[in-house]
Parts: structure tokens; sequence; C-alpha cells
């Protein structure tokens, strides 16, 4: 059902709530308590930014195995509660004295906390998002595969738990603040912008592309995983699924434009005729701020976009001036981004597949035992035998080992995953 996107900041919710009080002698810094998942990744150090800005509480911080940068983030922000991997629990707790570390990351999900910023990339990201949400913690989601793999089984979790999400992606950011105060109904097409990565004009065969070259993206500094995805548009594609499932949208209004300043974030063309651009400098510590001030009054359900609060931001200010350029996306240089709208289309657990093969193609190509062009090989392949069937967590699960095993049988490699944990 179409919903209006409404501007209300909406009552106060029971249990934690946000306070609002001077630090450092600015009245507007949110005193609100926060938990990471993937503090060391890229969203997660950029998380961290922000709350050192704003002087936000630290509670829980969740690092997998980059135990050094851990332990200065634990030094400055004195976290009560740490989740590393199991094989570095005994030199964390040696290395990081009274802090209480553990080894499951959802324990940091579900601490006592206002919201928590769910940054571990892939589906490993999956299960503590979930186990926040329904245990009534407000989420600031960047994690991409959990709405592109299993959007309505997380809104299902956070229904279950009363809580609320706001998307992190710069490109979610922009279209959540776009549809503030309109009709879903009157929407025409929302439009998310991509850089086009260092790929977008040359070289004229990307068989021959290396991973160093993958890895130098233009405009983003990021993980490994998404860096590559961004140079095969495969990012773009992921986005467009979680687009359709965060706003309710049928994908045929779900558009891509290259842009490749990188300066508007996303664009909603109406029914009228009328199109509003969401424009902020590439800086993601700007969209983890709005979410992070926006969760309290966050969606619970597809579309039910809700406003938060707008905090002053030194050093906010960028200049307008400068050559905005925009393109259509070339689907036949980029074959990813078609397959992710061909595995939207066929819905159900395709989408499941083709996050899971995505992931084992990037691992390989990282790894030098697959060209650049073979990622979407790889991946077209997988689609092609995956069974189907309704989505469920059991079946999400079966067919997200399945789509491994079958990738690296495809790709001949067996290594160790650049993502899962890893932030």
């Amino acid at each position: 059902m179409d919903s209006i996107a409404h501007v209300e900041r909406g009552p106060v919710r029971s249990g934690p709530e946000w306070e609002r009080a001077g630090s450092c002698g600015n009245p507007e810094v949110d005193l609100i308590r926060i938990a990471i998942l993937g503090s060391t990744g890229s969203i997660g150090t950029q998380s961290l930014d922000v709350a050192r800005e704003r002087g936000l509480t630290v509670r829980a911080l969740a690092a997998g195995n980059k135990l050094d940068m851990l332990e200065a983030q634990v030094r400055e922000f004195r976290p009560e509660l740490v989740s590393v991997a199991a094989n570095i629990l005994t030199e964390a707790r040696e290395r990081l004295p009274g802090v209480r570390v553990v080894a499951d990351v959802q324990e940091v999900a579900t601490a006592d906390v206002d919201v928590v910023v769910a940054a571990i990339p892939g589906l490993a990201g999956l299960p503590p998002t979930r186990a926040a949400l329904e245990a009534g913690r407000d989420v600031a989601l960047a994690t991409k595969e959990a709405m592109v793999a299993a959007g309505p089984l997380i809104w299902e979790a956070a229904a279950r738990g009363s809580a609320h999400l706001v998307p992190v992606d710069s490109e979610h950011t922009a279209i959540y603040q776009l549809l503030l105060g309109e009709q879903l109904s009157e929407v025409g097409e929302v439009i998310v912008t991509a850089s086009g990565g260092p790929f977008r004009l040359t070289p004229e065969n990307l068989a021959e592309v290396t991973p160093v070259q993958a890895l130098a993206h233009p405009t983003w500094s990021m993980g490994p995983k998404i860096t590559i995805d961004s140079a095969t548009l495969m990012n773009k594609g992921l986005e467009v699924l979680e687009t359709a499932a965060l706003y309710g949208l049928g994908l045929e209004r779900v558009r891509v434009l290259v842009h490749p300043q990188s300066v508007v974030h996303g664009l909603v063309r109406f029914q009228d005729g009328n199109v509003k651009a969401h424009l902020s400098a590439p800086d993601m510590r700007l969209p983890i701020a709005y979410a992070l001030s926006a969760a309290a009054t966050g969606m619970t359900r597809p579309g039910d976009v809700r406003g938060g609060p707008r905090l002053e931001r030194p050093g906010a200010y960028f200049p307008l001036t400068g050559t905005l350029e925009f393109f259509e996306p070339d689907f036949g240089r980029f074959p990813c981004l078609r397959l992710a709208y061909q595995a939207g289309e066929c819905g159900g657990l395709a989408p499941v597949a083709l996050n899971a093969a995505d992931e084992v193609a990037v691992e390989a190509f990282l790894a030098g035992s697959l060209p650049f062009t073979g990622i979407p090989r790889v991946i077209e392949q997988i689609l092609a035998e995956t069974p189907v069937d309704t989505l469920s967590w059991e079946g999400l699960e079966h067919t997200d080992h399945w789509a491994r095993v079958r990738a690296r049988e495809l790709t001949g490699h067996a290594g160790r995953s650049v993502v899962g944990g890893k932030a």
C-alpha cells in the first residue's frame, strides 16, 4: 500500500530515550548511546568520527579481527562491551583490561543502547541486524545485504521489536530525505546515482583489469568488497534492490544514472513532472550523522519515512559551483547491474544467490584466480541454477550456503572471504 512520508518527529517511545543537553558549549549535541557493528570498517570508523564530533556515548563495539585498531578505539571511546572474532578472544581480553570482551557479535547488537549502527558487510551482518531489531534497538542500516537478501524478513523483525530503521548509504539517505512529506503514490520514479567507478570509460577491454586498478576508486574511500562492487556496478545493483525494499517500490520505479561528480546522491521524479534532487559533499559522515539523528523516529515499514532533527555540523558548507553530469549506465559494459535487476524481478531467493555469488567471485578476483569479466559470468550461472522458492530465514541460509559452494566450484577458489566478519 502506498503511504504518506511523514515529516513529524513522532511521539517519544518507551525504553531508551534521547536526551538533549549541552556538550562543549553546543546545546545541539545528542547525548545518545550507540553500538557499532563493524567498528573497524569504513562505515564504522566514520561513525566513530561522528561520535567524536558530537560527544556521543559509544557503549559497545564489534570489530572482528582488527585488534590493533580496536584497541585504539577502546582507548579513546571507553565502551563497556566489545566483540571480536573467536580466534583472537584470549589475546583481546589480555590487551583490553576493564572491558567485557566476548566472541558473540549479537551481544553487541542487543546491548542497551539507543541506536545500533549495522555496518558489517555481506550476509555476515544479517544475523546481528535481525537480533538488534527484534530486541527493539533502532538501527542505522549500512549493511545493504540485509534489505537486498531479506527485506521482508527484516521488516518483520523490526515489527516484532517495535524498532525503527534508517538507511545509512548516501543514496538511500538522499531518497529518504527527498520523500519527506510526499505521497508515494505520486512518485513516478526514484533515481540512485553512481559515480561510474574507475572503469566508466577506459580501458576498452575490461578482461585485463587488475585488482590494484579496480581498488582505485576515483571518489570514495571504501573497503575492498564494496570498492570492487563499485567498479562492476554491482554495488549500484544492490542499491537498486535495497531502494525497492526500503520504500516499497517496484523495480520499474527505480532507475540508475551515472553521475561522476558524486554530488547528487539521489533524485525523485513525480508524476506531475517535478523532480527533486539531493546534493551534498561526497562525505559518508553526512548520511551517518543524519541516520543517527533520525533513527529514533525512523521507518517501521516500507516507505514510512519520518524526519529527524538536523544538527549543526562544523564545516558542512560546500560550494555549489561546477559542472554536474549525468549519463545512462552501460548495461553491456557492466552486466552486473543487469543481473541485479534480473534477480530482483525473480524475487524469492534469487537476490540471496546473487549476493553470495558476487561475494565469492569478488574474493576470487582479488586473489587473482578470476578475471574481472569473470565476476558477472559466475553470477549469471548461479542465478540460472538457483531454485525457485519463497523467502524464509531457513531458505536464505540454505541458498546462501549452496550458492557459495557452487560459486567456488566455478571459480576454483576456496579462499577466505573478504567480507564476513572482517570489518
